[in-house]
């Protein structure tokens, strides 16, 4: 890179890092679960669900328990809803060492470690329990000591599952064929949008925070999504379908800075580590427990769900393994793993 660009590139950040400031004074009274107590070291971390959704229960479990084991020394501040920005924002910010986290998924830590993308394809696994087998494996640990080496990031912990997902649209799906001509949001990493192309839609990128609006004025004509998060957007508004092809099983991660964690005591340390698991397990377990409540809060505002045989869309997204380098053979090694 050229000294222009260099000088490019600090510029960038630093404004990623003054904007994101700016947006955490704006939501302090709103989305922001710190209230007034500061501690000795403080760590933002950044969400795109909101208060009711278990998984944003959790980290406020988790939040609660690391302040109290360190005596109010680490604090953490929680901005839901996507207040705090884009994930990629954030993660750039935590790579340069700021003091934010974030709750992602393994295709945008895919542009880093390109393994780690695996995660997020399509019928991987069929469970949280596999999901869980995988993340606690030798073949994740390496994954993850690559992210800290090469990339400066740390996942605190990889267990928060956040559902399966299925269809969400105002047409009646019950075959690929079905999807054909349908304007289609997902997550903008690429093998989401790999996904969905090959179930039969065309994909769009859009922030989940734009979902709600984008359906309401026809922007897009559906979206894709697990239970919790679509009922906590309300997203019963503008849907009319639910088509339950569980496509992908959500397991997400609490990524930060490798060098903020690094600043702090390793006791301190140890302690975010073990809550942090901790924490994931049981937001995760409410999902599973929640997930018929939340099915059937749906269909009470009228949306009708279906179950629908999901082996033609397993074939259908087969060929999407082939786009990736190397996924078709790590798929063998993690059927090795859950012993397939």
């Amino acid at each position: 890179m050229n000294v222009k660009g260099k000088v490019f590139s600090v510029l960038l950040i630093l404004s990623m890092l003054l904007l994101s400031a700016c947006k955490g004074d704006q939501v302090a009274g709103d989305g922001n679960e710190s209230g007034d107590k500061k501690g000795k070291y403080t760590l933002k971390i950044a969400t795109a669900l909101t208060e009711s959704d278990p998984i944003y229960q959790g980290l406020v479990a988790l939040k609660e328990s690391v302040e109290e084991k360190t005596n109010g020394e680490v604090v953490f501040e929680i901005f839901g809803g996507g207040s705090l920005g884009e994930d990629s924002d954030i993660i750039e910010q935590a790579k340069v060492g700021a003091n934010v986290a974030v709750l992602t998924d393994a295709g945008r830590l895919a542009e880093m470690v390109h393994e780690i993308g695996i995660l997020s394809a399509p019928y991987l696994v069929d469970s949280y329990e596999e999901a869980n087998k995988v993340v606690q494996s030798d073949l994740f640990k390496g994954w993850e000591q690559r992210l800290a080496d090469e990339q400066d990031l740390q996942v605190l912990s990889f267990n928060w599952y956040q559902g399966d997902r299925h269809l969400l649209t105002n047409k009646k799906i019950e075959k690929p064929e079905d999807l054909k001509g349908i304007q289609m949001r997902t997550a903008g990493s690429p093998i989401s949008l790999e996904t969905v192309s090959a179930m039969g839609a065309s994909p769009v990128g859009l922030a989940w925070a734009e979902v709600y609006p984008g359906l309401q004025q026809g922007v897009i004509d559906a979206a894709e999504a697990h239970h919790s998060a679509t009922f906590g957007a309300n997203l019963q508004e503008v849907i009319g379908y639910i088509t339950k092809t569980s496509h992908f099983q959500l397991l997400t991660g609490l990524v930060t800075s490798a060098d903020w964690m690094e600043s702090l005591p390793k006791e301190y340390q140890e302690i975010i580590y073990e809550e942090s698991i901790k924490a994931a397990e049981v937001a995760s377990n409410n999902i599973l427990k929640m997930s018929a409540d939340f099915e059937q809060k749906l269909i009470d505002a009228g949306v009708e769900v279906n179950e629908v045989d999901i082996e033609p869309f397993k074939k259908a997204t087969d060929k999407v393994y082939d786009k990736f380098d190397g996924y078709q053979d790590l798929r063998k090694e993690v059927n090795k793993i859950l012993g397939k």
